[in-house]
């Protein structure tokens, strides 16, 4: 059962912006001022299509990004540590793991390939939790069965499995170290809808303990089973943040770009969004949705501001006022 948000933020992000400098001097915005908090028991579901920065939010986050990343803003957890400041000798011994954990979007490459998946939840554990002795090898089949991994394939390799099995085994070395705030990167990424459901769940029952969730993916039906919150993002940009059941219910999202990704999904309209997203390389100037929004006009040609949850000029004083009337009215 989903929860209202806590006061406490767990993650506070203002003005986060992330630049990739490439050949011949030019610059690729994957991300333009992301703002958001993250509370203690909440989770915050990011949202969008493949490439509009997602992933690259959550690297800057963990100080993951290539050396040819400029970061800006901040990002402060649990009210002490600014994750963009902070150096690779505190992300690397105090962060990683321990008070962020991470399910990442490519399990394979966070997977070591020489050691069994036992041997990897078992070393997790007593590094993470002190587990030792006798108590290490129930403590690792627990910790797989969070994550719905099969207690007969602990003794294989990474290569021995498939690319659900590698996902959730990668889950399950997320949970193990009850981090006060998980990134959850695209989890459930080759499961069958039977397991993405109990994956969701778990991360679910994860944040009702008391922990802090960004779920980063593609999947709104599994968004939309566990998330208090959602945040979508476009070219970069988060162009909505509203609360779950009002964007998955009524009177649903006030962004065309947001609702167009409802409206494709099959069990609604299953109607595309026509056209492509811009070039990170190459943006216009004002709205990045423009040339895809039925309602585009000249006012698009402006950068829109971020004003009561979306950033779009169609939404005047009263369209906003209607999208927040109580669903019943």
């Amino acid at each position: 059962m989903k929860k209202t948000s806590p006061a406490r933020p767990v993650l506070s992000v203002a003005g986060l912006s992330v630049r990739f400098r490439m050949r011949g001097g030019r610059h690729v915005a994957a991300v333009t001022d992301a703002t958001f908090d993250l509370a203690a028991g909440e989770c915050l579901a990011l949202v969008g299509e493949s490439g509009c920065g997602k992933s690259v939010l959550a690297s800057a986050l963990l100080g993951l990004l290539p050396a040819n990343a400029e970061t800006s803003g901040a990002a402060v957890l649990d009210g002490d540590t600014d994750l963009v400041t902070a150096g690779e000798r505190v992300l690397a011994r105090t962060v990683r793991g321990r008070r962020i954990g991470l399910v990442p979007q490519s399990p394979a490459a966070h997977l070591t390939p020489v050691r069994t998946v036992r041997a990897q939840l078992e070393e997790t554990l007593r590094e993470l939790t002190g587990v030792r002795g006798p108590a290490v090898g129930p403590a690792a089949r627990a910790a797989a069965g969070r994550a719905a991994f099969p207690a007969d394939h602990l003794d294989r390799y990474p290569h021995e499995l498939s690319g659900g099995l590698a996902q959730r085994a990668a889950t399950a070395l997320a949970l193990i170290g009850d981090a006060p705030l998980l990134l959850a990167d695209e989890p459930t990424t080759g499961l069958d809808r039977e397991l993405v459901e109990r994956t969701v769940d778990e991360l679910r029952r994860h944040t009702d303990r008391g922990r802090a969730l960004l779920l980063i993916t593609h999947d709104l039906a599994a968004a939309g089973r566990i998330a208090d919150r959602v945040a979508v993002m476009y070219a970069g940009r988060i162009v909505e943040l509203a609360d779950a059941e009002r964007f998955f219910g009524r009177p649903g999202p006030r962004h065309p770009y947001a609702r167009g990704l409802l409206e494709a999904l099959p069990e609604r309209e299953f109607a595309p969004i026509p056209g492509m997203p811009p070039e990170l390389a190459d943006l216009p100037a004002g709205c990045a949705f423009a040339a895809r929004c039925p309602r585009a006009d000249e006012r698009c040609g402006l950068q829109p501001s971020f004003e009561n949850g979306v950033a779009c000029h169609h939404l005047t004083g009263v369209e906003i006022h209607r999208a927040e009337e109580p669903a019943d009215a």
